[in-house]
């Protein structure tokens, strides 16, 4: 579940073209769990076929033995660690093994129970692989749809928060570089807790204007979630980046005071010299061509 560089590179691309970039993590998620279903389905085949009982204790045996790491066995039971945390305050592997193993036994009672009040409906599920055919009841069938369907929640999660972590950080940058901002004047280094602050909330970037730091946020927020745009209010951010703002997004920020910047506006990340000379940044107003200067400037980013 990792964003190669190329991707992110990808994703900024677009983002600052005023074009939509879920598209790379959309094909990213899909390579990711078409890739695991096949390997799952393999591992399935191979167990079933080891197995010598008859009953759904060969995949608990082969997919929720406790040599596993904690990932794939909370995945194999139909759950996530993240959800395990949030239910347990805690995800080690003892918390993992044992919220699985509950957890299972409450998903096969509940697909038990299904099973005998539909019992018009049969579903056998056959894996064929070098020849040889596997089949998996209705029980068993509903197990493996389970997990994968939880394994894809997760993949869309994970991919999802990482790809606005990774991105972020070099969009700003990327920004800078377009308007040939002076590297003493601005800084988008890994976020470190200062322990010295009653509040001390993590922020994507600063403008540097002698001894002033001004806050940058970046959201690659969707108009889904306007909500987003209150860490503005929150983090007391002088500048504010976002992929798409609403009209009362924007509103919100020049009552606030904050430069905005909304990248899916056509020619939006333009927005950026107006912040800059608020802000009196020193830079250079862009008028190259993107095609040829993001590439570079991506390259030497990465």
């Amino acid at each position: 579940m990792t964003l190669t560089d190329q991707i992110v590179k990808s994703i900024i691309t677009r983002i600052i073209k005023s074009q939509d970039y879920r598209i790379e993590i959309v094909n990213l998620i899909n390579a990711e769990f078409l890739q695991f279903a096949v390997d799952f389905f393999k591992k399935i085949a191979y167990a079933k076929l080891d197995s010598e009982e008859i009953t759904i204790d060969w995949y608990k045996k082969a997919f929720m033995d406790e040599a596993l790491p904690s990932d794939d066995i909370a995945i194999n039971s139909g759950l996530n660690k993240k959800t395990i945390s949030n239910m347990y305050g805690a995800a080690t592997k003892t918390i993992v093994i044992e919220a699985a193993n509950e957890h299972f036994e409450s998903l096969y009672s509940s697909i038990q129970a299904l099973v005998e009040m539909e019992k018009e409906i049969d579903l056998t599920l056959t894996i064929k692989m070098k020849g040889v055919s596997v089949d998996l009841n209705v029980s068993e069938s509903l197990i493996v749809i389970n997990t994968l369907a939880v394994k894809r929640a997760a993949l869309r999660g994970g991919l999802w928060s990482t790809a606005g972590k990774s991105a972020e950080k070099y969009l700003m940058l990327t920004l800078c570089k377009l308007y040939q901002v002076p590297e003493n004047n601005y800084n988008a280094s890994h976020f470190v807790k200062d322990r010295g602050k009653k509040v001390d909330r993590e922020v994507d970037s600063y403008l540097l204007k002698e001894d002033k730091e001004y806050l940058c946020e970046v959201k690659l927020m969707g108009k889904g979630n306007p909500e987003s745009a209150d860490a503005i209010i929150a983090r007391d951010s002088n500048v504010f980046v976002a992929d798409t703002l609403s009209q009362q997004n924007k509103n919100q920020c020049d009552q606030l005071g904050v430069s905005w910047i909304a990248l899916r506006d056509k020619d939006g990340y333009k927005r950026f010299k107006l912040a800059l000379e608020k802000l009196h940044i020193p830079h250079t107003d862009y008028s190259g061509d993107l095609d040829v200067d993001l590439p570079e400037i991506l390259d030497g980013l990465f």
